[in-house]
């Protein structure tokens, strides 16, 4: 067997694992504060190289990357309004829609669902 067929075969398996994976659950849009800080209590919200606790008292902590991350938060309106610091630096302030899987997931985006995402694993 070549290693052009090997690879071959791989990239067949491989495809069909992808392909064999069943659909990730939705995204639904989290609407009120209480619903917010059920989902977040006492969980660690991570990504690769971040991972950060939101307090339902309305405080950030954690690590992105390498640098400490602080802020706080507020419910407006629907939307998950922070203020964030990383490293030491102001990211300043912004107002997100969250949204949240069943499975534990939850997925941030800026500009009041206008902006960038970040998606999180609550664990």
């Amino acid at each position: 067997m070549t290693g052009d067929d090997m690879h071959g075969i791989l990239f067949g398996l491989f495809a069909t694992l992808l392909l064999a994976t069943p659909a990730s659950a939705e995204f639904a849009k989290v609407k009120d504060q209480s619903e917010f800080v059920s989902l977040i209590s006492g969980k660690t919200l991570s990504r690769p190289f971040v991972k950060l606790q939101v307090s339902p008292d309305g405080r950030i902590s954690g690590r992105g990357v390498r640098w400490d991350v602080t802020g706080t938060w507020t419910w407006e309106n629907g939307y998950f309004c922070r203020d964030l610091y990383w490293g030491g630096d102001a990211l300043g302030y912004n107002c997100q829609e969250v949204k949240a899987t069943p499975n534990g997931r939850i997925r941030f985006t800026s500009d009041k669902g206008k902006g960038d995402s970040a998606a999180f694993r609550l664990n």
